[in-house]
């Protein structure tokens, strides 16, 4: 599984300097990350509206969609799934609660 992310992980990367016309990871880039963020939303909600309607089938799309959107926002930001893991492995073993309110005392 992570084999697949890495290399579209990579793929981004390499397609941000493409052609606006011919690659939609660079065509994104070129309208700025205000348009990256607002994508990225836009998916979450779909993802969300699956969810709501219980269709796996969808949910299963728009996760694959919210990923993608995600990774090339991240991208734009000089980050990469990495960073997000790492994160992850930090919180591991802490409890949901306590991490939330310890984001909040920051």
């Amino acid at each position: 599984m992570n084999d697949i992310l890495k290399s579209l992980e990579q793929t981004i990367l390499a397609r941000r300097a493409a052609d606006p016309e011919t690659s939609y990871v660079a065509s994104l880039r070129a309208k700025g990350r205000a348009k990256m963020a607002e994508k990225l939303g836009e998916e979450a909600i779909e993802a969300v509206i699956a969810a709501v309607q219980d269709d796996k089938a969808a949910m299963t799309g728009e996760g694959a969609d919210l990923l993608f959107h995600l990774m090339v926002l991240l991208a734009d930001m000089d980050l990469s799934l990495d960073h997000v893991i790492a994160e992850l492995a930090r919180r591991e073993g802490l409890s949901g609660l306590d991490e939330k309110a310890a984001r909040g005392a920051n």
